[in-house]
């Protein structure tokens, strides 16, 4: 089991690291677009006239982003496996999730979105003013991943009520995963690919969210039980990832 672990782990690494390279080596093309000086405007629907994701320019870096979130994800939910199969890993790993949610919440907050702050003109008031749901539910997106990294960061050093500590992972995975299948993309050209694309994320999170509740919270749960669902839980993040690697629009 160990040495099967072991090969994934270096397998999924290599094809992320992989996908990576690749998105980081078009990712010049796609943020030159960003660091255009023209100023984008808000349309009367509050889409960010020709900067939206229906743009060539915005397809590509949101899928940019999107595998950039993959990797980090892949990333920790393998520091989760190795630590659900107690290999001796060294005591930082445990802060490999909240670390990568950290840097995910930072991107989606701070450069997720084509044609909006801080890459162009439209700053925070005008995206809330714009009332455009998509730009709105990405931005809350971000302060989801950096609440849930607090609330683990906390219960991992020791300083958080345990019994109760992995509510807000829990919970806000939950949350966030159910509220992939409303996701808006208003009138995206790839709406329906993108809608089941997310769908299957919503899925592969609910299952994740419910492997980590029943790992923590499973009423009289043996240790050997308790151990498999966290298994679950770090390979439903793993997968999660991966979808997360391949995501195109």
């Amino acid at each position: 089991m160990k040495w099967w672990c072991y090969r994934l782990s270096v397998l999924l690494v290599m094809v992320s690291s992989s996908c990576l390279s690749n998105a980081l080596a078009q990712a010049p093309a796609h943020l030159h677009g960003a660091t255009d000086t023209s100023v984008a405007t808000v349309s009367p629907h509050g889409h960010t006239s020709g900067q939206g994701e229906e743009s060539p320019e915005g397809m590509d870096f949101s899928e940019f982003h999107h595998h950039v979130a993959g990797f980090f994800i892949v990333v920790f939910g393998l520091a989760e496996l190795g630590n659900a199969l107690r290999y001796p890993l060294p005591l930082w790993t445990r802060f490999m999730l909240p670390g990568a949610l950290t840097a995910i919440g930072l991107l989606v907050l701070f450069g997720n979105d084509h044609g909006v702050w801080p890459i162009r003109s439209l700053d925070v008031l005008d995206t809330v003013r714009s009332h455009d749901q998509e730009l709105i539910e990405h931005k809350l997106y971000g302060v989801l991943a950096l609440v849930i990294a607090l609330c683990e960061a906390l219960r991992r050093s020791g300083r958080a009520w345990q019994p109760l500590a992995a509510a807000p992972l829990v919970l806000l995975t939950l949350a966030g995963s159910l509220w992939l299948f409303v996701h808006s993309h208003g009138e995206h050209p790839a709406f329906a690919k993108i809608q089941f694309q997310h769908s299957l994320l919503g899925i592969v999170g609910i299952g994740a969210a419910l492997s980590k509740g029943f790992a923590s919270w499973l009423p009289s749960a043996s240790p050997h039980v308790t151990t498999r669902w966290e298994i679950a839980w770090a390979g439903s993040e793993i997968l999660f990832g991966v979808l997360l690697l391949v995501y195109s629009e």
